[in-house]
């Protein structure tokens, strides 16, 4: 299978053409070869595949009529309501997250990271829902699939036998969640989700919603694990508050550490959270990629899974204008997500996978404050979605 995208720009570059030959980027430039597929860009901007390290399609409304949001505003009202809903609104998490899918290849995603609930009341219902539809999209959307203990672990006895279930049944990472702030016990959760990912040798991705000093102590505890198992390159931090706390010298340590460690840093920039400073971390060597987190669920009913959207959201928290800036917002939600996700051979030269988004757009700083719909979105060289529409 051949195909040949003409007249397109590479990050707003200038015109040229792209052959994809079996998925993958062939040449880049005035193509001569013959293709079996002929394709023109009309001279639209193409930009690598979005990547969204950290969503939940098991929980999204997303295709449902409105809900009024209900939950309180702490982590446990959250937590509660969410598990009381799921059965009175009949969310069924394998539905849902094709719906997600959908909308995420619509938005231009290509690769994301997605958490499922595991938990004593629901097993692995929600993980099951997410095999299948993984499956089923198998040919549109990249997807690694987190075993999150959303409701605890150590204050749900059998949580962490789920959690080893699940990962002996196709979920690719463990997940963890607030050691202290929720379980009260962050030596024994750390050892629990640690001692998981080393016998099922799979990495670690854990939501750390505690703030300053308390999730400053949190994160060097998950360094001390990840240094003493070997575990670099192989953990990831999600949200990570703490890290944008008013004792800058204290991240300063922190960030150290983490770069040490080579633990990633995922963050959703939320407007109500202190947040980590990504070019403070990513200076310092240490990976950081961009995430919707929740797209209109029990949690807030906000979200859209656009993640061109999202990185002028990133763009805006920190107050870059200069167009290089906003290129670096950009980069946290391709490149950054692609490092944090593992993806090998991902990008535009050649031998890449041709995961490929169009839009138009005349520079890449355009784009992103634009959001422009996504004319094209092609996964492995197929087209997989057209003016901002899913074709599955």
């Amino acid at each position: 299978m051949t195909l040949l995208l003409k007249n397109v720009r590479p990050m707003g570059g200038p015109v040229t053409d792209i052959l994809i030959t079996e998925g993958r980027i062939a040449d880049i430039g005035p193509a001569q070869a013959a293709a079996e597929t002929v394709v023109d860009g009309g001279n639209a901007l193409v930009m690598p595949g979005l990547v969204d390290a950290h969503v939940h399609l098991d929980k999204t409304l997303w295709g449902m009529t409105w809900r009024g949001h209900q939950a309180g505003p702490t982590l446990d009202d959250k937590i509660s309501t969410e598990r009381r809903l799921r059965t009175e609104w009949d969310l069924n998490p394998e539905r849902q997250a094709e719906q997600h899918i959908a909308l995420s290849a619509a938005m231009g995603t290509t690769s994301l990271r997605s958490h499922v609930d595991i938990d004593t009341v629901h097993g692995l219902k929600g993980l099951e829902g997410l095999l299948a539809a993984r499956a089923r999209y198998a040919d549109v959307m990249d997807i690694e699939i987190v075993a999150f203990p959303q409701s605890g672990l150590m204050i749900r006895p059998g949580t962490a036998e789920l959690l080893d279930e699940a990962l002996a049944n196709g979920a690719d990472l463990v997940g963890g969640l607030d050691p202290y702030g929720l379980d009260r016990d962050p030596k024994g959760h750390l050892d629990t989700i640690f001692a998981l990912a080393d016998k099922h040798t799979k990495p670690i991705d854990i939501h750390l919603h505690e703030g300053d000093e308390l999730g400053a102590v949190t994160t060097e505890m998950i360094v001390e694990r990840t240094l003493a198992l070997g575990m670099e390159g192989k953990v990831a931090i999600s949200h990570a508050f703490c890290l944008g706390m008013q004792d800058r010298r204290r991240v300063a340590g922190l960030t150290e550490k983490l770069a040490r460690a080579d633990i990633a840093i995922i963050t959703s920039m939320p407007p109500s959270r202190p947040v980590p400073v990504a070019d403070e971390l990513r200076s310092a060597g240490v990976r950081v990629a961009g995430a919707s987190d929740n797209v209109r669920d029990t949690w807030a009913p906000y979200g859209n899974a656009d993640m061109l959207q999202r990185a002028m959201h990133i763009g805006q928290r920190y107050n870059w204008r200069m167009d290089a800036d906003i290129e670096v917002a950009l980069d946290i939600c391709t490149y950054g997500g692609a490092a944090v996700l593992g993806l090998r051979e991902y990008g535009l030269s050649n031998g890449c996978v041709a995961d490929l988004v169009l839009v138009e757009a005349e520079t890449v700083a355009e784009a992103v404050v634009a959001a422009p719909v996504r004319k094209q979105v092609f996964k492995r060289g197929k087209l997989v979605a057209a003016n901002g529409k899913a074709l599955a």
